[in-house]
């Protein structure tokens, strides 16, 4: 079995989530310690407690999630005295889960990575004052008919509108303007999309509107030590596997404002002999869009203890 690690993005926090990893494992409450020394704030308690509102902030539900995706892979390292690089061929992360992917290959330190990832929600929330943008996820329609809508949309309106995220067959995301992402639903509807969603979200992420937060970002990531991933890691992007860290940082900053290709990625995996998908971290939205993607993949989620002494099990 050739398995690769995949971690979760915004969307998947929850009130709770990393506690009974931090009750269990000695290496879960270590990470969760130092990325709360590395931001300055209880951002471990905020997880436990919230309230909701405060943790689903971009700035904190994006290091919680990294957080609890990295303690839950140190504890499998720690209990299964193993290491990455030897369950793993390949990593890949939707969104903000591309710096987990690069901290646990070891290409980010978990401190540089929380803290990338702080700049980073605030960066992408105050690029678009809240209110002006949008993002809905077009139920039903493949990736170029969603094109063609976003396109359409756009001229339609003078306004952004962008493909966000193509996450599997018969789901992507749009992202932009309000009037424009609003158009692109009402399009959508007469060229056969089944239904669409608006997404409760702060900002319009992955879209044209975000280069501010990827200028913020070029300079961020100028200041941080990107190393040589010890597997390499299937980028956004281009959903192709990276380990060079000049091209690690390009493409974490053209992240910003391209595409999330995950149905992609996952096929490139795929097609480099990968047989299972392991989503390390908080919830089962990447296991699920696997089988979505390709129902010969094996995918399971490991995110609790129970979790974690069952994968175990299998190593």
């Amino acid at each position: 079995m050739t398995r690769a690690f995949v971690f979760p993005g915004q969307g998947s926090q929850a009130v709770g989530m990393g506690v009974e990893l931090a009750k269990a494992f000695a290496p879960a409450r270590e990470v969760f310690q130092e990325i709360d020394e590395a931001l300055g704030q209880h951002l471990q308690r905020l997880m436990a407690e919230g309230p909701e509102a405060e943790l689903t902030l971009t700035a904190n539900a994006q290091p919680a999630l990294m957080a609890v995706s990295i303690a839950a892979l140190r504890a499998i390292e720690r209990e299964g005295n193993t290491m990455l690089a030897r369950l793993a061929s390949l990593v890949a992360g939707h969104s903000l889960g591309e710096y987990s992917a690069l901290c646990a290959a070891g290409a980010l330190g978990i401190s540089d990575a929380a803290r990338l990832l702080k700049q980073r929600g605030q960066a992408m929330q105050t690029a678009v004052p809240v209110g002006e943008g949008a993002m809905a996820a077009l139920m039903g329609m493949e990736l170029e008919p969603a094109r063609a809508v976003a396109r359409e949309a756009s001229a339609a309106t003078g306004l952004v509108c962008d493909v966000a995220n193509d996450n599997a067959p018969g789901q992507v995301v749009v992202s932009g303007a309000v009037a424009a992402v609003d158009k692109a639903i009402e399009l959508a509807a007469g060229r056969g999309g089944r239904r669409s969603i608006k997404l409760p979200v702060s900002a319009p992420f992955h879209c044209r509107l975000m280069q501010p937060a990827a200028d913020a970002m070029a300079e961020a990531l100028a200041e941080v030590r990107v190393a040589v991933p010890v597997v390499p890691v299937v980028a956004n992007v281009s959903a192709e596997p990276v380990d060079d860290p000049d091209q690690i940082r390009k493409l974490l900053v053209e992240q910003v404002t391209a595409t999330v290709r995950w149905r992609e990625c996952v096929a490139t995996m795929k097609g480099r002999g990968v047989t299972s998908l392991v989503e390390c971290g908080a919830g089962k939205v990447l296991s699920g869009l696997a089988r979505r993607i390709d129902k010969d993949l094996q995918a399971s989620a490991v995110g609790t203890p129970a979790e974690v002494e069952q994968f175990l099990k299998t190593v």
